[in-house]
């Protein structure tokens, strides 16, 4: 998809509106789909340079994804609110509780699958991000960051393979390995309060560099426009919970995401090629 300008410099920006996202009530998973998944097809969504997936999903207790196989995708989970149990082919069990976030590489293929786990339900995201070399051997990783950390700062949880603090051990901190240009940055902004981010631009020499922001859903599942926390995004853009934005700028410019409203906003950015 193109942007169009919302500002006379700086980066370009597009609303994606909650209410305008995919949407499936299926009792036991209610979800919404920024690009195009299963039954949700708009060709005008179907990926955002190599971001291809965001689903915000929510899990009913004793239900979730049987297991099932995935290949040449990166699969990671952004834990929000519950728990979230996860198995695969390559041994792993792991619960995933809020703050965690879990990536897969699934290379050449594995299988798995992701339950609730305890009384109640689980509120995740569920990204997937196109690899940029295929037949890579399966791998699994697994980061914790706290709302502390993440309090009125970007704090970096998903980054290249090969960068700077990046470590390919299964767990430990710093942030997850993605095999592809993708960067994942998680905040929560108070009240009154804003963050900033410089855009990294595209690996390939150029200045070009896209972006996607998402407003987490936090106060809970609405179908309808978007309520909840407020932010503004560079003085001029108005986004609410569940709400995103496309971006388009160049290497060096900048986004700042300010809190608006009267609760904590919970926000991701995704700095892309």
């Amino acid at each position: 998809m193109s942007t169009t300008s919302t500002t006379s410099s700086g980066p370009r920006f597009v609303a994606r509106r909650s209410e305008d996202r995919g949407n499936a009530d299926h009792g036991w998973l209610k979800s919404f789909h920024t690009f195009s998944f299963a039954m949700y097809q708009d060709y005008r969504f179907q990926k955002w340079g190599n971001l291809r997936v965001i689903n915000e999903d929510r899990v009913q207790p004793g239900e979730g994804f049987g297991t099932h196989p995935h290949s040449e995708f990166e699969i990671f989970s952004y834990i929000v609110s519950g728990e979230l149990e996860h198995r695969d082919s390559m041994g792993n069990k792991e619960v995933l509780k809020r703050g965690d976030i879990q990536l897969t590489s699934a290379g050449t293929g594995i299988r798995h699958s992701e339950m609730t786990h305890g009384n109640g339900p689980v509120h995740f995201l569920q990204i997937w991000s196109v690899p940029q070399k295929n037949g890579l051997s399966p791998k699994y990783y697994n980061r914790h960051f706290t709302d502390e950390e993440k309090r009125d700062k970007f704090v970096l949880t998903v980054a290249p393979v090969g960068s700077e603090g990046v470590k390919e051990t299964r767990d430990g901190d710093g942030p997850a390995p993605v095999q592809t240009q993708l960067r994942l940055y998680a905040t929560i902004i108070s009240p009154g309060s804003s963050v900033s981010h410089t855009l990294k631009g595209a690996s390939n020499g150029t200045s070009d560099s896209k972006a996607y922001i998402h407003v987490i859903q936090t106060s809970g599942y609405n179908e309808g426009k978007a309520t909840g926390a407020l932010v503004k995004v560079n003085d001029n853009l108005n986004l609410s919970e569940g709400d995103g934005a496309f971006s388009q700028g160049a290497k060096g410019e900048t986004i700042t995401i300010e809190n608006t409203g009267d609760v904590p906003a919970e926000v991701l950015l995704f700095d892309l090629e």
